[in-house]
């Protein structure tokens, strides 16, 4: 399946999505610009939606910065910090173990996060939820923002569902389940409705969530 990599590639889905589904016209109208939100498959790509993973935008940024300015954010290094430095980037003990995990898988060889993006979907899925600390969401947000996937839409994010809800006018907030639901209908371009409702998000709720910035 073709991949997005470009603002062409949203714009074109916008325009898909409207004829799909009439009723995003108007969360397209109120979202205002869908960011593309592109970054480079590897440890940092994912590295990143880790620290980004349920807090703030602004938290996410800070612990970031902190770990940038240690030397270049790859598996090896990261390795190389000595505790007291991994202690100083804010993270808690959970995510902090998780990079561990996921730089050790690399350098071991378990993991060859280059090599995911020849695989089908199913098969990334997999193998990124095998690793302790990676789960549905990282993974699906990994598939999104690093590797392009087009058809995927994390049902389980809090901000989309409250999102989906909003719009939609719908009288509680609707589970995971209900969402995934709403979201066949805009296959096979779900990561970029999930994009529009990350932008609805931030503007008519003024949340600022985006699992990456």
């Amino acid at each position: 399946m073709a991949k997005i990599k470009s603002e062409a590639d949203i714009a074109e889905g916008i325009v898909a999505l409207c004829g799909l589904d009439p009723c995003l016209r108007d969360v397209v109208d109120a979202a205002g610009p869908v960011p593309l939100r592109l970054a480079e498959p590897g440890f940092q790509g994912l590295a990143h939606i880790v620290v980004s993973q349920m807090v703030s935008k602004a938290s996410a940024s800070a612990i970031w910065r902190r770990i940038e300015a240690q030397g270049p954010v790859d598996a090896a290094g990261y390795l190389a910090h000595a505790p007291a430095v991994v202690a100083g980037f804010g993270l808690s003990r959970a995510k902090a173990k998780t990079l561990e995990t996921l730089a050790r898988a690399v350098i071991e060889g378990r993991l060859d996060l280059e090599a995911l993006a020849g695989l089908e979907d199913e098969e990334i899925q997999a193998r990124l939820v095998a690793l302790p600390g990676i789960g549905p969401w990282t993974a699906e947000v990994y598939r999104m923002f690093c590797l392009g996937s087009r058809d995927i839409f994390p049902a389980g994010d809090v901000a989309l569902r409250a999102a989906v809800g909003h719009a939609f006018h719908w009288p509680q907030r609707p589970t995971a389940q209900d969402v995934a639901a709403q979201a066949l209908r805009w296959s096979p371009w779900r990561a970029v409705a999930a994009r529009l409702f990350w932008a609805y998000y931030a503007r008519v709720m003024r949340r600022d969530v985006l699992p990456l910035g």
